[in-house]
């Protein structure tokens, strides 16, 4: 068995490498040598540099363990052990020169989380967690919000970039949160929301259309400083970004009632 404390450290030191690249590149970063994936998704060097360096650096750490990785770097495949990497989650907050954007990256065990590291790289923030050992910020333990209802709530989301699908709806849960909440923040970034659910600066998050690079570090930061964390309709096993909802313990419940009023389209057709 693993000792994941210890793994979640390991991590960290090669996620600051990583960070420590992106940040020499940020500051002479030409938008010009920017690829397009898709509409709106975007990919840069930067990108890719990350991610081989965490490819590089995470297979010296476990050897036998698989990749999902956003740019595809290594599609090595790991009967056990596969790490979930974004190599820079909020490519266009940086692409424009904007903050905030992150590193995440996750070790899954058996299609478990089991340890999960974000970065918030200007603000030099790193957030940590591993299988029952707590959520951690910077050597500080973190927990999530001890407001008891949405009307004591920050919410924070991410608009849809490519898929339409289901706008209208997500509209009308907008003008509802920021009738019912403190308001509506957006980051650009699912991994650094995830994390300031997790150390109590958000009360609550939710988007969909993500992907498992987006949230799988951020579930498990979430969950281990005390909060919750399903897709639309409730389920809590198997995220994987198309639909998350987290919030505090206290909060979420109320919250998930609120989501599945203006999203319930999709669910009942689900």
């Amino acid at each position: 068995m693993l000792n994941y404390e210890n793994f979640c450290h390991e991590i960290v030191t090669a996620v600051r490498e990583a960070a420590l690249f992106i940040t020499r590149e940020y500051g002479r970063f030409d938008i010009r040598n920017t690829e397009i994936k898709g509409l709106n998704d975007f990919v840069s060097y930067v990108d890719k540099g990350s991610e081989s360096m965490l490819v590089e650096n995470l297979g010296k750490i476990l050897p036998e363990a698989g990749f999902i990785a956003e740019e595809g770097t290594s599609s090595k495949m790991g009967m056990k052990y596969c790490w979930v990497i974004d190599p820079l989650d909020g490519t266009t907050n940086f692409l424009h020169g904007v903050h905030p954007f992150a590193i995440s990256v996750a070790l899954m065990e058996d299609d478990e989380i089991v340890a999960g590291v974000v970065y918030e790289v200007c603000g030099k923030e790193i957030f940590y967690a591993w299988k029952n050992g707590g959520a951690w910020l910077n050597n500080q333990q973190i927990h999530v919000s001890a407001a008891e209802h949405l009307t004591e709530s920050l919410v924070a989301t991410g608009f849809p970039y490519s898929d339409f699908s289901r706008l209208d709806d997500f509209m009308e849960s907008l003008k509802h949160f920021c009738k019912t909440t403190h308001g509506i923040r957006r980051f650009g970034s699912a991994s650094i929301d995830l994390a300031y659910v997790a150390c109590g600066r958000f009360e609550a998050f939710y988007e969909y259309g993500l992907y498992p690079w987006d949230v799988a570090a951020g579930t498990l930061l979430v969950r281990e400083a005390g909060g919750l964390v399903s897709d639309f309709s409730g389920n809590e096993k198997n995220i994987s970004g198309d639909e998350i909802a987290a919030a505090s313990d206290l909060v979420f419940p109320e919250f998930l009632e609120n989501i599945r009023k203006f999203m319930h389209r999709q669910i009942i057709q689900e």
